[in-house]
């Protein structure tokens, strides 16, 4: 499984751990990722990702995550989240049209 968010599509970033010495070792910077359970209004059901927790905090602070999909423009989204709003969307066309 990668080690990325599937909303902001943050992971691993690579960099030195410097000893006291001024030695330098390479080291990995991993994300703070998560199992979150979302509840999505508009689909009505629990949509289960792997986000960060800043995105976590985002997402919450944005309203749900169906308000946080259909504000962010579609070249920020990874592909998994392009096609959660891509449901969400048709979902509340369908709810529209009827």
């Amino acid at each position: 499984m990668a080690r990325r968010c599937s909303m902001t599509a943050k992971g691993v970033h690579v960099g030195n751990k410097v000893s006291h010495a001024n030695n330098k070792s390479k080291r990995r910077f991993l994300p703070n990722l998560q199992q979150a359970s979302l509840m999505s209004d508009a689909l009505g059901t629990i949509v289960r990702l792997r986000l960060s927790t800043n995105a976590l905090r985002t997402v919450e602070h944005n309203g749900g995550i169906d308000a946080f999909l259909l504000d962010t423009s579609d070249r920020k989204l990874p592909a998994e989240a392009l096609r959660l709003k891509r449901r969400i969307e048709k979902r509340i066309a369908k709810a529209q049209a009827a």
